[in-house]
């Protein structure tokens, strides 16, 4: 079985757009980003283009302008970056991954209480 592509951290805004958005026009996903960070539009064409190469994304040319979607699912992208992280830093212990994180320092309170309710929700 293929090992799914990983994506870059820039291809992993252009994805995080997608899901925010659906499936979008380069001219959306453009807009999108220069809210965050100045992008020119022929480099989101072309980061659009390499991604659809790597099966990133999918492009519908049905329309004047052509629309793309994400291929993975948020859920399906998170799962396999976190088990890939887990098993490549932490020998495949999804403890010490946990661990890890609340000992960063960049877990909140209310994010804190969301992993103990979810841990909770695990016992019973």
């Amino acid at each position: 079985m293929p090992r799914p592509v990983k994506p870059t951290e820039v291809e992993l805004k252009f994805l995080q757009i997608l899901w925010e958005l659906g499936p979008a026009s380069v001219k959306e996903v453009h807009a999108q980003l220069n809210l965050r960070e100045a992008y020119a539009y022929t480099g989101v064409l072309r980061m659009l283009q390499v991604m659809l190469e790597k099966g990133l994304v999918t492009r519908d040319e049905s329309q004047r302008s052509h629309v793309y979607a994400a291929v993975p699912s948020r859920a399906a992208m998170e799962g396999g970056l976190v088990a890939d992280l887990t098993e490549r830093l932490f020998g495949g212990s999804a403890a010490a991954l946990v661990l890890a994180a609340l000992r960063s320092g960049r877990v909140s309170p209310k994010e804190k209480a969301r992993i103990l309710a979810a841990l909770g929700k695990e016992k019973g």
